[in-house]
């Protein structure tokens, strides 16, 4: 979507709402009801089933009703995204680092929910108010933390990348066989025990760290490992940039 063509969406998400089409019979559609239909076919589909033509058909309109609605196909994604993202939650008390790990909790169960967001929310799109209030609830966050304007928003790029990178491993996970009550790194541990166990002495580290992640446990933590470290990271910098290094 070039800038020229952002119009429309800006105006469906963040204009007051249409009193529906200027001319023609009354129909039995709102914005709400479309956005409901292709956000149901979606979740059941994927991002690709919810075509114009099959949200016309769930709604038993036909297809230039709808378009007298919604303009087109990345219209109507923008408001899915939009009504598929959960409000962000007041800004629980408590440090910086607390409200982050929040933050990046709340944003992984919203990409839980509904899996085609990780495909709705990538480019250079128009952004609609639900959005933007997750990136304001990290950016507050992170005020007074001493980091500057751009790398606060560098910080919430690599939180929102990790959370992405998790959900985009559960996503695939759950598209194979086998995937119930596993995550993707006991499924993948799995996988590799069958190879390790014939070709095993060619990979000594790999088979170290298997059997240690069998004895120990530690698995499926991979949200909880690198939301740590990005954090520790980040409280690091701000050591040392409140000691003037």
């Amino acid at each position: 979507m070039t800038s020229e063509q952002w119009g429309p969406a800006v105006r469906l998400l963040w204009g007051p709402p249409p009193a529906g089409p200027a001319r023609g019979p009354k129909r039995g559609l709102t914005l709400e009801g479309i956005t409901r239909a292709g956000i149901a076919i979606a979740d059941a589909e994927g991002l690709v089933g919810a075509s114009m033509q099959r949200v016309a058909a769930e709604l038993a309109v036909t297809k230039m009703a709808l378009y007298r609605y919604v303009p087109g196909k990345a219209e109507l994604v923008a408001l899915m995204v939009e009504g598929a993202m959960p409000a962000a939650a007041p800004s629980p008390g408590g440090s910086w680092r607390e409200r982050l790990e929040a933050w990046a909790r709340g944003l992984l169960a919203g990409l839980r929910l509904h899996p085609w967001l990780l495909e709705a929310t990538v480019g250079v799109r128009v952004m609609g108010p639900r959005e933007l209030e997750w990136m304001e609830g990290a950016l507050a966050a992170l005020d007074g933390c001493g980091l500057t304007g751009a790398e606060a928003m560098d910080a919430v790029v690599l939180l929102a990348g990790h959370v992405r990178g998790i959900a985009e491993q559960e996503r695939a996970a759950g598209a194979g066989p086998g995937s119930a009550g596993e995550g993707p790194d006991a499924r993948l541990a799995a996988m590799l025990g069958e190879v390790m166990r014939t070709h095993g002495e060619r990979f000594p580290a790999l088979g170290a760290a298997l059997a240690s992640a069998a004895e120990h446990g530690g698995q499926d933590q991979a949200l909880e490992f690198g939301l740590g470290r990005i954090l520790d990271g980040l409280e690091l910098l701000m050591t040392r940039r409140a000691a003037g290094n």
